[in-house]
């Protein structure tokens, strides 16, 4: 069976050697010492290697069964969700006055990446009632706030998001849920959504439903849309569940991963839905949450990615193949590990330099959503939502990839379910089609973020690290092994976006047919940025005389592969790019 370990000193190393957290200046952040870190961080990684993690393959077994209208989830996941719950890990980071720690942003994510690493699915379900409170914070009324949040906030109660229909994806002007007004101020909902994970479950004794619906007088497309709470159970006047409401969940959907969520066809006939934010504003409400709810998408790249690399590693360890090419290394046995073989390495490197750059990209971006929350920084709030679809799309691309190679270590025994490395493959699958398909992703990078605000933004990050590059030019092997790297890759994000500018504005396909490689080439320069900023502390860890020197010399050898052997892929991007629409669009519909 899979293990688990959470990276407690790499995430230690990341808050405080490279981010500096305590001096960040945002409010919050200077209690935000190693030691309380720590004890956070150790904290949670017992909860997720001791509770969580056994249940992964349990929940990926046993799945989710839909009884008489009741979903059961998997054995275990009940006292699980009751541990989550007594340890009040979901309030982490929200406000103290609805019974949270208010905690940063930063801490909340950290600590999501070790509940991602150990269970997936089983997470979803605190996960996703997360970014529901955060709709009703910012969007409910006072009177919306104290009826659901508390609940929520302590797991008693869940919450779900419940977009997509059976015709309508994407597209949100297609949506056919109705909502129509009664006399008493609420609305009437009839329709059916799909998709919807954690619609209905056996945790928690309410689940509140924030559901997209379209009301009368609002016209076509997304302008009519509103959103809706909708409780499974409605309040009673003492704000107690009470009658059943008129949703029900019709079906499981059949999965190829997360199976131990519960992924529901949900049916609303009429269930009564009360109105949260402005009519004919619900758009408008969902995408206040989309800069967390892409984040965490783009987390669960790399998280699972690290579960996998974790065993892949041991793996690579104890198994006994071949002789390595230079000699024998295990003469007392009848083999060399694997681990010896060249190649074995160069598949290791790949999977253990995205995870620790990603890990990085992520906990930086959080940290911008936090100055942005905190602060009020406008400059943070643009710089993080023009990397969003660069951390949500190019981490959940590249993790799936990592986790193909994690099996790919354990060679045939990776294909056999007991080893494990199937389920992280699988579940690693969902991060790149959910919260906005990885092709919408580079679209809205490419067709809007990137221009936004006359795209002032984009240069933000020129500028960034053209800065970097010049603060630190002066030393030699930061210079040769990473500056330099990095400033030849940031040439060629910002030739690629300047051709977009040019040949865009005459044929926008041109634009178009090269924005998934401008998503890659955009995520590789941010690791690149990331990779320079750790061997930067590295560095100042060893020259400072630090205990665990070999932690940062290795900090070091893995940048210095990334720097080498990823990076570089800035120039395949660039060169299709450069390619335009022709190549991609030459064929017509009705010749493929």
């Amino acid at each position: 069976m899979p293990t688990y370990t959470a990276p407690a000193k790499d995430a230690q190393f990341v808050l405080h050697e490279v981010l500096d957290i305590a001096n960040s200046g945002i409010p919050g952040y200077a209690d935000l010492d190693r030691e309380f870190t720590d004890a956070v961080l150790d904290a949670a990684g017992k909860v997720a290697s001791e509770i969580l993690a056994p249940l992964n393959a349990v929940g990926d077994t046993e799945g989710c069964h839909l009884e008489n209208g009741v979903v059961r989830t998997p054995k275990g996941f009940k006292a699980a969700f009751e541990a989550v719950k007594e340890g009040g890990w979901n309030g982490l980071d929200l406000p103290e006055e609805y019974g949270g720690q208010g905690l940063p942003y930063l801490v909340g994510t950290a600590v999501g990446e070790f509940f991602v690493s150990g269970n997936m699915a089983f997470n979803m379900y605190q996960g996703l009632t997360h970014g529901a409170i955060g709709a009703i914070l910012t969007h409910g009324t006072a009177e919306q706030k104290a009826a659901y949040v508390p609940k929520m906030l302590s797991l008693e109660w869940t919450g779900t998001m419940n977009l997509t229909e059976p015709h309508c994806g994407t597209d949100l002007g297609l949506m056919r849920t109705k909502a129509e007004p009664q006399a008493d101020g609420s609305y009437r909902i009839s329709g059916q959504k799909i998709f919807i994970s954690a619609g209905e479950h056996d945790l928690a004794e309410n689940i509140i439903h924030l559901v997209l619906a379209k009301a009368p007088g609002g016209g076509e497309g997304t302008k009519g849309i509103s959103l809706f709470i909708v409780p499974k159970f409605l309040l009673n006047a003492d704000g107690a569940p009470g009658a059943r409401n008129a949703v029900a969940c019709g079906k499981l959907e059949e999965k190829m991963g997360i199976h131990g969520n519960s992924t529901c066809v949900m049916n609303f006939d009429g269930a009564t839905g009360f109105l949260i934010g402005d009519l004919h504003k619900g758009m408008r409400a969902m995408f206040t949450m989309m800069n967390e709810a892409r984040l965490g998408v783009g987390l669960q790249g790399y998280a699972v990615a690290e579960a996998a690399y974790q065993n892949a590693l041991a793996y690579a360890r104890d198994r006994l193949q071949g002789r390595a090419v230079t000699g024998v290394e295990n003469p007392s046995g009848p083999a060399d590990p694997l681990i010896v073989h060249p190649d074995i390495r160069r598949n290791l490197m790949e999977q253990k330099s995205f995870i620790e750059g990603a890990r990085a990209f992520t906990y930086w971006a959080a940290e911008l959503i936090d100055r942005s929350h905190r602060l009020g920084d406008e400059a943070a709030e643009g710089l993080v939502s023009l990397m969003i679809p660069v951390l949500k799309g190019f981490q959940t691309d590249k993790g799936f990839e990592a986790a193909v190679n994690a099996q790919q270590v354990f060679g045939g025994h990776g294909y056999i379910e007991e080893t494990g490395a199937s389920q992280f493959v699988r579940d690693a699958r969902i991060a790149m089609i959910y919260e906005g398909a990885n092709g919408v992703q580079a679209l809205d990078l490419v067709g809007r973020k990137i221009g936004q605000d006359g795209g002032k933004h984009a240069m933000a990050f020129f500028d960034l690290v053209k800065a970097f590059i010049k603060e630190n030019e002066g030393d030699a092997a930061l210079k040769a092994q990473f500056l330099d790297p990095l400033k030849t890759a940031s040439k060629d994000l910002q030739a690629a976006a300047m051709f977009f500018a040019e040949a865009g504005l005459k044929n926008p396909n041109a634009a178009l047919a090269g924005s998934y490689d401008f998503m890659h080439l955009f995520g590789h320069v941010c690791l690149g940025l990331m990779w320079a900023r750790m061997a930067r502390a590295a560095q100042a860890a060893l020259a400072a005389g630090a205990a665990d020197a070999g932690f940062y010399e290795a900090k070091l050898a893995t940048g210095r592969f990334y720097m080498a052997r990823q990076l570089p892929s800035t120039s395949l991007h660039l060169a299709r790019i450069f390619t335009g629409a022709d190549p991609v669009m030459a064929l017509g519909p009705d010749a493929f």
